[in-house]
């Protein structure tokens, strides 16, 4: 009956079995949402989130069309156990891949570690992309104040439900829309929280994707400028120890963004879905359990954010500072007389099928002293960029202990993984990046003092090598990859659609009638 709510579907975002990548429809989920929210008579939405991609596909719609929303997030799964053990969703089948590498497990162990991961419903309960983008929400002000962090199984998740319908239904009356919440406060506030929770580096291009689509100029300097000296606060995988359940248990969000408001970090004033402020809603919430949400000024690590890098092999990519462990500190960003610098022999790898092919190829000759490097994992390479840059080095290496090797890729790499990279670049290669010029043997200089990233080949060659033309990327296979990739922008600018972020506040201009 008129003024019930109604239940609408849109575009299905499957993480794990969506090919070639969930990436790819992150952008036409967003279109089928905005012709729902804009075409039918409704009059506010509640926009339930999850895994990876419906978090910003939705924002980014709630920005264009402007009509009240709010956030609901299903929540991770419960914590997983195996052997004794916290395990992971994502985050163990990186490492217990190196372990069967290593001969440290068989294939059944393997297996069974991936399915304890996951023992419940919900999204994954590491400080993966999902749990990442809803954290993001609730720090842009989107959601109901707690929501991000509870597990899917648990009671008040049910709870959070009923109060966020109850919210929708009064954000209707008060007139309260997504563009007067998602200001440039409100996006600074999410950078500094995703580099205190240890968020995924896909942050980078959704959130920039949210804030192109609501107008709000985000540059990419902002996340050197205002997230990388951001301590890690949150002990959580794959950056920590604990996950999801405990997180929430802890504090969750709140408890971070409590600290953060203590720090002076946070801007206070920006308002959000409650009606109230920022610094309102976060009254009294300070962490209960210290082992995992770590004080301001006892932090688990300092400058945990993104590091903004640049160079003649791209205009822009980013390294998540959080993953880096100490034996990658050591062997790489330790050298006496030259800390934060290191040079390596490029291994360079066309897509992900050139990559599991001759990865242990004794013929590469891969050592310590190689940067792994992978092309045509872009947006428009792939398409859609794929989750490929956090490769593993040999097993022949991983079987005398050196488990990661630096690694560089124009595509992403899944917010579950604990790998030290260097990723997002833009332009990617198959735009005419300079990863497109690299060949195999050439020296990589990595400066991390400057925030660059360069292969040692002089100007010349490099423009004679550009004359061979890019490397091959594959044919369309739908209509929507065509439309996709003669649309899609780079990773530096979210890989929005060109375009598309002209389109904003469109509720304020009725559809025409069609009878």
């Amino acid at each position: 009956m008129p003024g019930d709510p109604d239940r609408v579907s849109s575009h299905p975002l499957f993480e794990n079995c969506k090919r070639p990548t969930a990436a790819l429809d992150r952008n036409l989920a967003y279109l089928g949402l905005v012709e729902i929210l804009y075409g039918y008579p409704l009059d506010g939405v509640v926009l339930t989130t999850g895994c990876d991609k419906t978090t910003p596909s939705a924002l980014m719609a709630a920005a264009t069309v402007n009509i009240p929303a709010i956030v609901y997030s299903g929540g991770p799964m419960l914590d997983g156990w195996y052997d004794g053990e916290l395990v992971g969703s994502g985050t163990v089948i990186w490492r217990s891949r190196r372990k069967l590498a290593a001969g440290e497990i068989t294939r059944e162990q393997f297996l069974e570690a991936a399915l304890e991961s996951a023992p419940s419903v919900g999204h994954c309960n590491t400080m993966g992309t999902a749990s990442t983008m809803n954290a993001i929400a609730e720090a842009l002000g989107m959601s109901l104040t707690g929501c991000a962090a509870i597990p899917a199984a648990y009671r008040e998740r049910g709870q959070m439900g009923y109060r966020t319908g109850r919210r929708a239904v009064e954000l209707v009356k008060e007139n309260i829309r997504p563009l007067d919440i998602l200001t440039r406060d409100a996006f600074l506030n999410a950078i500094r929280v995703n580099s205190a929770i240890g968020g995924s580096t896909n942050a980078q291009p959704h959130l920039t994707a949210i804030a192109r689509h609501a107008g709000v100029d985000l540059k990419t300097s902002d996340w050197q400028d205002y997230g990388f000296d951001i301590p890690l606060l949150a002990n959580v995988q794959p950056a920590g120890e604990f996950l999801g359940e405990r997180f929430h248990r802890a504090g969750g969000v709140p408890a971070i963004m409590w600290e953060l408001l203590q720090a002076g970090l946070l801007a206070d004033d920006c308002p959000t879905v409650t009606g109230q402020t920022m610094a309102d809603n976060l009254q009294g919430r300070q962490a209960s359990d210290r082992a995992v949400i770590r004080p301001f000024s006892e932090p688990m690590q300092e400058r945990a954010g993104f590091l903004v890098m640049k160079g003649n092999l791209f205009d822009f990519a980013i390294m998540k500072m959080s993953v880096i462990s100490e034996d990658f500190r050591r062997r790489y960003l330790s050298i006496p007389g030259k800390e934060g610098v290191f040079e390596g022999k490029a291994v360079v790898f066309d897509g992900s099928e050139d990559y599991h092919s001759r990865i242990n190829d004794p013929a590469l000759d891969i050592d310590e002293n190689s940067i792994l490097v992978i092309r045509g994992a872009g947006p428009r390479g792939w398409p859609g960029s794929a989750e490929v840059v956090n490769m593993q080095p040999p097993d022949r290496l991983i079987q005398k202990g050196i488990t990661s090797l630096p690694t560089i890729g124009d595509g992403r790499q899944s917010g579950t993984a604990d790998s030290p990279s260097i990723l997002n670049a833009s332009p990617e290669s198959a735009a005419g990046g300079g990863l497109a010029f690299l060949r195999e043997g050439d020296i990589i200089r990595i400066d991390f003092n400057l925030g660059s990233c360069d292969m040692l080949v002089d100007d010349a060659e490099i423009a004679r090598r550009k004359t061979e033309g890019l490397p091959e990327t594959p044919p369309d296979a739908t209509p929507w990859q065509q439309i996709y990739r003669n649309s899609v922008t780079q990773l530096d600018e979210g890989a929005t659609l060109t375009g598309a972020d002209s389109f904003r506040d469109i509720a304020s201009r009725p559809p025409r009638h069609n009878h």
